[in-house]
C-alpha cells in the first residue's frame, strides 16, 4: 500500500511537471514567433519618428508614444504625456530644428518580456547653415510596451553622443 502511495504521488508530481514544461515551451514557441511581428512593429514606430521629424510634425513624432510616456530631452530636461511630447516638438520643428533632418537607427530590440521591449536606437542630426553641414549624434534607450492598439513608447531616454577626443 505504501509504495502504491509513493508510486501515485510520483508519477502525479512527473505529470505536474511534464505540464509546465511543455506550457513553457509552448509559451516561448509562441513568444519567439511573434518576435519578428513585433520587431517589425517597433522598427515601424522609429520609423515614424523619423518620417516625423523629417516631415516638422510634431503629431506624426509623438504618434508612437504612449499616452502618458515619460520623455527624457537630451539636455536633461523632463517632458511628460505624447500631448507635451508633440507641443514640444513642434515647437522646435517651428524654430530651432526647421532645417534639419534626422537618421535613425535601431542598433538592439531586447524583450525582457513579451511585451515589453528595450530598444536602443542610434540618431544622426544634420543641420544646414550658410552650406555647412553641422552633424550631432544620440543614442536613445526606449522603454516599448505592447498595448491594445499596438507597441507604444512608455520611457525614451535621449542622449548625446561626445565628440570624439583628440
Amino acid at each position: 500500500m505504501k509504495n502504491s502511495l509513493i508510486t501515485f504521488k510520483l508519477l502525479t508530481a512527473l505529470a505536474t511537471f511534464s505540464i509546465c514544461v511543455v506550457t513553457v515551451t509552448a509559451q516561448q514557441a509562441i513568444t519567439k514567433s511573434a518576435r519578428p511581428v513585433d520587431e517589425a512593429a517597433i522598427r515601424e514606430n522609429v520609423r515614424q519618428m523619423e518620417a516625423g521629424w523629417n516631415e516638422k510634425s510634431g503629431s506624426r513624432f509623438a504618434q508612437p508614444f504612449a499616452e502618458d510616456a515619460d520623455y527624457v530631452v537630451i539636455n536633461g530636461r523632463f517632458v511628460q504625456g505624447r500631448e507635451a511630447i508633440e507641443k514640444e516638438h513642434q515647437h522646435i520643428f517651428n524654430t530651432v530644428f526647421k532645417n534639419t533632418t534626422l537618421r535613425l537607427l535601431v542598433k538592439q530590440i531586447r524583450f525582457v518580456r513579451p511585451d515589453v521591449a528595450v530598444v536602443h536606437v542610434t540618431g544622426q542630426r544634420d543641420t544646414l547653415e550658410n552650406e555647412k553641414s553641422l552633424v550631432a549624434g544620440a543614442f536613445m534607450t526606449l522603454v516599448m510596451t505592447r498595448e491594445k492598439q499596438g507597441w507604444r513608447i512608455a520611457a525614451f531616454q535621449n542622449t548625446q553622443i561626445a565628440a570624439p577626443r583628440r
